[in-house]
């Protein structure tokens, strides 16, 4: 801006509505110093995680943890003056306060004297936590109950002469009163809460294990995050649409892991309508190849059959919904899901879009009509409206998709690095690639904002025919070979089902996946998304890295990082470990693996952590100040603004208004 000579009228504009905020010279100085002092505090410690596919107890407990900076922390603050034993009992305290104290009241003869040893040792850890961040940042972080004192405890008074005298007598006074536990509660949780300055969740919430809604409800209260959407998570997103192939699909991978209480007790969604149908058109079907997987151990013989019945009913209501999808878009190039045509009911065998022919395992289809095998049948239309109005209408689901799309996007650049869930669509030789959408082509950073816009758009758009598109995407997106979420030439569900030749179980991946250690791959890809390839990374999940067979989670030089390591029970027998997370802290980047998580009573009881390695994939030269960051820009930049203000004022151009 150019205040000596003529002003700009938005310039001017602009000037005026910041002189709103503030009105003086003295407020807006004030402004200056303040954001000037937080550009020279230390980074906030970012937490990466993905692919956390429904463990809550797990995802609870590296949550907690911070993947070790809690017990960081710790060791920075006692150094050898603790030992390994008292240090991971109080590292366990602060993951489950609660329970730590309810263990350590059976077993300790004064209560009275481990409280205040207790209180003490977490006031140093409190004080060493806030201490990056600014007075306020720290003070809306408090508790309600007990803010005022824990801000006295934790804030450095010069004017005190005894200062031990003075924390005494606050720390005395919490036990004598009996808030001692409570208050021992308020630190653990705000030790939690500093640890941590942000949570990146990259993708993949829903599906296999037993309780999706509640992470779902962890994260709706979580301080400060956001989402990179998985293809689990966008189908999700299209059954809450009411799109019926992604709704099909959640019911059909909830039964076949056992986890129709997600949709029942979780989401109050009605199952009866499927059941009805499943046990009139499939009563007499044993269904042995719909098995339930998982661990429905709580099932009983006749619950584990009705789950068989309602398994296949589902997976049949499923393929017809995919062929139609497939005939109608064939510029999702996914003709290859057009399977049922290719069944002779006569011969029970199948022959598949590649003219290979196989046995089928199971030849029962009393619902097809083999002149028109996409057909739904009457009784099968009618589970689908049912169902449909069962997800659309259900306020709970309706607010954890608000959450995706609040919070959530398909990709995200944070702080110099490239977060996203599973692949960039690349051709063999490392170019982008171009991949057609209603017409029109488009590749690399336009190819995810154009799919993420339809992905809104199939919640928000009013008009019936884009909505129709919209939601049609979202299913392309969950399972397409071009999708970036997806990243396989197919998705062979019906070939796992019913084919006994594992060869047809193949799924090839996009080029992305044997690319990302070439350099000049992965610089283009950071370049496209307007990064540094000389200081960016690209972060993702979406595809289990097999440590068994010594597959390495970190690319390229440290320049790719996948951190999907195997929450998921189902995978830990090819990853050999239950999963990886990534740190960025001031001092650099650090990865994580973690042990399979038994229970929070296991982790109290033992002091076992489940973080087995950390190992450093970046140290930085110096460490890491807010002014280095995304929001250090944005500071900078609003201090210009706030100088200009400066010298509107002075020359007279904005009045002050005191």
């Amino acid at each position: 801006m150019n205040l000596g000579g003529s002003m700009k009228t938005e310039e001017l504009r602009y000037l005026q509505r910041l002189a709103e905020l503030y009105p003086t010279i003295g407020k807006a100085s004030t402004e200056i110093i303040n954001l000037q002092s937080i550009l020279n505090l230390p980074k906030g410690t970012e937490h990466f995680l993905s692919d956390i596919h429904g463990e809550y107890e797990a995802f609870s407990h590296v949550l907690r943890n911070g993947s070790g900076a809690v017990r960081k922390k710790i060791d920075d603050v006692f150094g050898h003056t603790l030992s390994n034993s008292d240090k991971r009992s109080l590292a366990t305290l602060v993951y489950y306060p609660k329970e730590k104290i309810a263990y350590v009241k059976k077993k300790e003869s004064d209560m009275q004297n481990w409280y205040k040893i207790t209180l003490y040792r977490l006031i140093e850890v409190c004080k060493t936590t806030a201490s990056k961040y600014t007075r306020s940042k720290v003070r809306k972080a408090l508790p309600s109950d007990y803010a005022y004192v824990i801000e006295e405890l934790i804030t450095e008074k010069a004017e005190v002469l005894d200062k031990e005298a003075y924390y005494d007598s606050i720390v005395d006074t919490i036990i004598d009163i009996g808030r001692a536990e409570n208050f021992i509660i308020a630190l653990a949780e705000l030790i939690q809460r500093l640890v941590v300055d942000h949570l990146h969740v990259l993708g993949d919430i829903y599906d296999r294990g037993p309780g999706p809604h509640f992470i779902m409800d962890r994260l709706m209260d979580y301080h400060s995050l956001d989402i990179q959407w998985g293809n689990h998570d966008v189908v999700w997103m299209g059954a809450a649409v009411g799109q019926a192939a992604c709704m099909a699909t959640v019911i059909r991978n909830s039964i076949r892991y056992g986890n129709l209480d997600i949709l029942e007790d979780g989401y109050g969604i009605n199952m009866m309508p499927l059941a009805a149908f499943a046990m009139e058109i499939y009563g007499d079907d044993p269904c042995q190849v719909f098995e339930v997987h998982g661990n429905p151990s709580n099932y009983n013989a006749l619950e584990k059959e009705l789950s068989r019945k309602m398994h296949k009913a589902i997976s049949i209501i499923q393929f017809k919904l995919e062929g139609v999808l497939a005939k109608e878009h064939p510029d999702f190039h996914m003709e290859n899901r057009c399977v049922m045509e290719g069944i002779d009911p006569e011969k029970g065998t199948v022959q598949l879009p590649d003219g290979s022919v196989h046995n089928l395992l199971d030849t029962h289809f009393p619902t097809i009509d083999w002149g028109h095998p996409y057909e739904l049948t009457d009784g099968e239309k009618e589970v689908v409206e049912r169902l449909s109005s069962a997800f659309r209408n259900c306020e709970k689901l309706q607010n954890h998709m608000q959450l995706l799309l609040d919070k959530g996007g398909l990709y995200k650049t944070y702080n110099g690095n490239l977060l996203f869930h599973g692949s960039i669509p690349l051709n063999e030789d490392g170019t982008l690639k171009e991949v057609e959408i209603y017409g029109e082509t488009c590749k690399g950073k336009a190819l995810y904002d154009k799919l993420e816009a339809y992905v809104r758009k199939a919640f928000f758009t009013v008009d019936e025919k884009e909505k129709k598109a919209s939601q049609d995407i979202l299913w392309y997106i969950w399972a397409g070979p071009n999708s970036p979420l997806y990243g396989k030439d197919k998705m062979t569900t019906f070939e796992r089902y019913f084919i006994a030749d594992k060869e047809t179980h193949k799924e090839k991946k996009n080029a992305y996946y044997h690319l990302w250690e070439k350099e000049e791959v992965v610089n283009r890809m950071l370049e496209e998304f307007g990064l540094d390839p000389d200081e960016g990374h690209i972060i993702n999940g979406h595809v289990p890295v097999h440590q068994l067979e010594g597959e390495n989670p970190v690319k390229c030089d440290g320049k790719v990082i996948v951190i999907d390591g195997g929450f998921c029970e189902a995978y830990r027998n090819v990853t050999g470990i239950a999963g990886y997370t990534l740190v960025y802290s001031s001092y650099g980047l650090s990865l994580t693996a973690h042990e399979p998580f038994t229970s929070a009573e296991d982790a109290v009881e033992t002091e076992r952590d489940i973080v087995s390695n950390r190992v450093a994939v970046r140290y930085n030269p110096r460490r890491a100040l807010v002014g280095d960051t995304d929001n250090g820009k944005a500071l900078k930049e609003r201090i210009q603004e706030l100088k200009q203000l400066l010298d509107a004022y002075r020359k007279g151009v904005i009045k002050e208004k005191k």
